[in-house]
């Protein structure tokens, strides 16, 4: 893997998340908030279920493929986001020692 020794690990973290800030709002504007309201009509499970199964699906697609994906990699990323904030999980500084 190539690692780009120009940033810091913390300027990376920090460009990565906030990429994935504005690539989950878009998506979130275009579907509609559908994972975090779904519509129901081909399955009662609850947000948080149907985004466990999203990513079941998508753990699936990744060890089945013979080369890591970009998309893949930001559809995993973003469903566990959608699924941190459907249990109500947005504030990790309990998880700092």
């Amino acid at each position: 893997m190539e690692y780009i020794e120009k940033e810091t690990a913390q300027e990376g973290i920090e460009k990565v998340c906030n990429g994935m800030a504005r690539l989950l709002s878009e998506k979130n504007k275009r579907y509609g908030n559908s994972a975090l309201e779904p519509l129901r009509v081909f399955s009662r499970a609850d947000a948080a279920d149907g985004i466990m199964v999203r990513l079941d699906d998508k753990l699936s697609r990744i060890k089945n493929s013979d080369k890591l994906r970009k998309n893949d990699i930001s559809d995993l990323i973003g469903y566990l986001v959608l699924l941190c904030i459907a249990q109500g999980w947005t504030d990790f500084d309990d998880l700092i020692d």
